[in-house]
Parts: C-alpha cells; sequence; structure tokens
C-alpha cells in the first residue's frame, strides 16, 4: 500500500484512542472542593472545626476535619468513584468511623452536618 504525501497516512481522518488507564489517584473537582472548603470555613466561624486534612488516594480522596489537630477526625468526607453505581460515590464517616450517609449527589451527604451547624446558630 502507498503513502500518501509527507504527513498523511491511508487511515487519515481516524481518531484512535488511547487505550484506557486508571488514573494514579482520585482528587476533588473545583466544584466540589469549594463546597467542602465553604463548609469547613462556616464550621470553624461556629467554633466546631479548627483543622483538615485531605487525602488522595488510588481508590479515594477523603476530607477530614478535626477538632484539635491531635484527636481523630470529628467528621470524614469520601469520594470513592468505583461505588458511583452502586451506592453512590460519596461517604460522610463519623469521629467512630460510622457511616453516617451515603449517596449519589454531595450536597444530600452534606446535609446532616448542614443541619449540625443551622443548630449551633439558633442555641
Amino acid at each position: 500500500m502507498a503513502a500518501g504525501p509527507i504527513g498523511t497516512s491511508p487511515h487519515s481522518g481516524s481518531v484512535l484512542a488511547f487505550p484506557g488507564r486508571a488514573p494514579l489517584q482520585i482528587g476533588f473537582d473545583r466544584f466540589e472542593l469549594q463546597r467542602i472548603l465553604d463548609l469547613y470555613g462556616r464550621m470553624v466561624a461556629a467554633g466546631m472545626w479548627r483543622d483538615y486534612a485531605v487525602d488522595f488516594g488510588k481508590d479515594a480522596a477523603s476530607f477530614c476535619a478535626f477538632r484539635r489537630a491531635a484527636e481523630r477526625p470529628q467528621a470524614r468526607i469520601e469520594k470513592r468513584p468505583g461505588l458511583r453505581n452502586k451506592q453512590g460515590m460519596w461517604a460522610l464517616f463519623g469521629e467512630a468511623g460510622q457511616v453516617l450517609k451515603r449517596g449519589h449527589e454531595l450536597a444530600g451527604v452534606l446535609s446532616p452536618l448542614e443541619r449540625k451547624l443551622l443548630k449551633v446558630v439558633e442555641d
């Protein structure tokens, strides 16, 4: 099969896709991180949280909020895309590691923390 002019091929016009590759780490997109940090800022202003940590792993990304840096996290928000089609990729864990809420939408998973914040403001 003869090649065409320089820079063309017999298959010109076709697009070849790279083989699918899993990401090296899971992260939060800008909107997700903004939503989480907005809640964090309001919890800090209410005196409930003082520190945070973010972890990006191969299977999940997590945001941990602490009352004090030397304690276990008071809340952990986890994004696990591998569970997207099952129970949802978002999960909220309590201080003892118990699952407080799971879901497909970040806003729904953050709602127990939002309600807690509203109770603090009302007192």
